[in-house]
């Protein structure tokens, strides 16, 4: 049996990368490999700790060499992409050198108004790249690098969750309005306009993910500025809430994001059957090309009349969309096309 290396910066937590990284892996142990993991950080097979954003010293080349000698094939997730530990992706980049390697770019640095000056992501003949957009796939053509689109997928019949349970958790009436921001607090997830939308309409707001970088003193500044009521964090009734649970004790989603290298919530809105409020982050035009039928977070007024009158047609629509062009069961086959190309390719 072949097997399959995923690295990365961190994995396994609930990140965009850990949480696509996880379906890859199980993609991959469909299509015949035995997968382990390596990262900085987290629940991993190999924890190499210099591999992790603001590791003090970057992994040694016998380290990455030991971690990754057993894989037939490796999946280098986001850590040559963006330039958050270069140290780390210099000595992955140099032993994968002429040795198949699939580079998944989540993100990149001029996608990043701080990382515009870094230089473009490594490249070799022995490599593939994947982007999760076609704008990245585009940028990366801009730049000589060849790379081919596959998209984030879903579970796009995943069960819904316990809505009566979460609200009573939560403290949220059954008549109260719930808008939720299913999203990590940094400064290009928007807050403030995710705060806005929910007192536009009426409702309670629920942030869901921590903040993290250092944002946790602005985000408290944040919602102190906040005129309706609000909720931080996954807890309720002493249990962590699953994603699921989240969606259905809501009522609106809210996707007020000025950047996102796909954002995820825009196609679980459609799976959990819920309207998405959302922002004008670049890719965000890119998927709604595919017809999904949204509200613009400075349209508030459109959503509302929605609520008070609400019409499941919406919501039947993008869940075809989302089942159509995102789901889960036809990732096996998309990496199945692009590991193909490493069999036509000469070594």
């Amino acid at each position: 049996m072949p097997s399959a290396a995923i690295i990365s910066f961190r994995l396994g937590g609930t990140d965009g990368v850990s949480i696509e990284s996880a379906k890859w892996q199980v993609a991959l142990e469909e299509l015949g490999f035995s997968v382990y993991t390596v990262a900085g950080e987290g629940p991993v097979d190999h924890l190499v700790p210099g591999l992790a954003v603001g590791a003090a010293y970057g992994p040694s080349t016998t380290e990455i060499t030991m971690a990754l000698a057993g894989a037939d094939l490796v999946i280098v997730e986001n850590l040559c992409s963006l330039p958050l530990n270069p140290e780390a992706a210099d000595v992955v980049a140099a032993c994968r050198r002429g040795r198949p390697t699939v580079l998944h770019h989540h993100d990149l640095p001029w996608q990043r108004p701080h990382f515009a000056d870094y230089p473009p992501p490594p490249d070799d003949p022995a490599w593939r790249h994947v982007t999760i957009n076609d704008r990245s796939r585009r940028e990366l053509a801009d730049r000589d690098i060849t790379a081919v689109t596959v998209y984030n997928t879903f579970d796009t019949d995943a069960h819904p969750g316990r809505r009566d349970h979460t609200r009573h958790g939560l403290g949220v009436g059954a008549t109260e309005r719930l808008v939720l921001q299913p999203t990590r607090a940094l400064p290009r997830k928007n807050v403030p306009g995710g705060l806005a939308l929910a007192d536009a309409v009426g409702a309670t707001y629920w942030l869901l993910g921590p903040a993290e970088d250092g944002f946790g003193p602005e985000l408290d500044e944040v919602l102190a500025t906040a005129r309706g009521p609000v909720l931080h964090g996954a807890a309720h009734g002493g249990a962590g809430t699953q994603i699921a649970d989240a969606y259905a004790a809501c009522d609106v989603v809210v996707l007020p994001s000025t950047w996102e290298g796909f954002g995820n919530p825009a196609i679980e809105s459609a799976v959990f059957l819920r309207p998405l409020a959302i922002g004008p982050y670049p890719v965000a035009e890119e998927l709604a090309a595919f017809g999904f039928r949204w509200f613009s977070i400075g349209d508030p007024g459109s959503l509302r009349r929605w609520l008070d009158d609400p019409d499941s047609s919406l919501l039947e629509h993008n869940l075809a969309l989302a089942r159509s062009h995102f789901s889960k069961r036809d990732l096996p086959g998309r990496l199945a096309a692009v590991l193909e190309d490493f069999d036509r390719s000469p070594h």
